[in-house]
């Protein structure tokens, strides 16, 4: 018998023929198919068959792709659910628009020791409020006893200096002060060293009648490590700093107010609601233009009096680039209440 073939298909090879091995199943089929629709006809159905496959695939390769935006959609979905993501933090939206972030730490066994796990989890949840184009503030808070007693202490006891230099200790706790939209401390109990030190990143602190301010490294051996030299100084002044700092004395939420560390103080079970409140106001503002005044005064702190001045201006200027700053004129001029759009 003659060996058959078509464009690369060959259906009986000579060797086959001539040493009398049965032809296999799949060369016996394409025989048979030939026989009846034709060699030609048979490529064409192939390929034709190849073609419809190959569109099967990659169709259902873009449905189960995941799209750029479910990463967060999830994650939101998570973090506004039971927080069960998260080991040490609670998560959720509060006010009337769920427009406001909230966290609130939750180590109250250890009065919210601020270990390494505990600040990555309260930058993930930052990230994610950061993404939430209804978010327009957020509220971090701790427990009644404690906002947060200091950094966990049993977790650093063993560190090297090779290992803090090297690895650049405590640098993923600066999150807190990068993000963009408005941070309201609610501070109940204690905020000492990193607590106090995680407070002052944040952009308002509002404190519990009952609540002390401290940072008492120095009674450790060490000094504070996440901004406690550099932002109470500019918030009390280098004498209360100093007295502080060198002492590791506490001063409580009265005295905290008057040295311009806290903004107000309230009753501890009316504090978180109030910072809510606070928190609301701001979100009912343009969150484009709100993050635009949020820089310029933290620029206060970083900057000449002339510098920060030319910045104020451009932002300023930079305001007449939005649809916000027009809504917000207009419905000034027409006894309205404005429609910001975030634009």
């Amino acid at each position: 018998m003659q060996a058959r073939s078509h464009s690369g298909w060959q259906y009986y090879s000579k060797e086959h023929t001539t040493s009398g091995k049965t032809p296999t199943k799949k060369r016996r089929w394409a025989e048979r198919a030939s026989r009846v629709i034709g060699a030609s006809s048979l490529t064409t159905f192939l390929h034709r068959a190849v073609a419809v496959m190959a569109f099967l695939c990659r169709s259902a390769a873009s449905l189960l792709k995941p799209s750029r935006a479910a990463p967060v959609v999830l994650s939101a979905a998570r973090l506004y659910s039971s927080g069960a993501q998260y080991e040490y933090i609670l998560v959720e939206k509060r006010g009337a628009k769920s427009d406001v972030g909230f966290i609130q730490l939750n180590r109250p066994k250890a009065l919210n020791a601020l270990c390494d796990g505990l600040m990555r989890e309260v930058g993930q949840a930052l990230d994610v409020f950061e993404a939430d184009t209804e978010v327009g503030a957020i509220v971090i808070t701790g427990s009644e006893r404690a906002f947060a007693a200091g950094a966990d202490i049993k977790e650093m006891q063993n560190r090297t200096f090779q290992e803090c230099y090297g690895g650049n200790f405590l640098a993923h706790w600066n999150r807190v002060s990068t993000v963009k939209k408005p941070v309201i401390a609610a501070v109940n109990g204690f905020a000492l060293g990193g607590g106090c030190e995680l407070a002052m990143m944040c952009d308002i602190i509002y404190a519990g009648e009952k609540a002390q301010f401290g940072q008492p490294e120095i009674l450790l051996g060490t000094i504070p490590g996440a901004g406690g030299t550099q932002r109470l100084t500019r918030a009390v002044g280098k004498s209360l700093a100093m007295e502080l700092v060198l002492t590791g004395d506490k001063i409580n939420a009265e005295v905290a107010r008057q040295s311009g560390l806290v903004s107000k103080v309230y009753p501890a079970d009316q504090l978180v609601s109030e910072a809510v409140k606070c928190g609301e106001k701001i979100a009912a503002n343009s969150k484009l233009v709100s993050a635009m005044a949020k820089e310029a005064v933290n620029a206060a702190y970083e900057l000449t009096l002339a510098e920060g001045n030319r910045l104020e201006k451009r932002l300023f200027h930079a305001t007449f680039a939005t649809e916000d700053r027009k809504e917000g004129m207009t419905a000034f001029v027409e006894k309205r209440k404005a429609n910001f759009q975030d634009n």
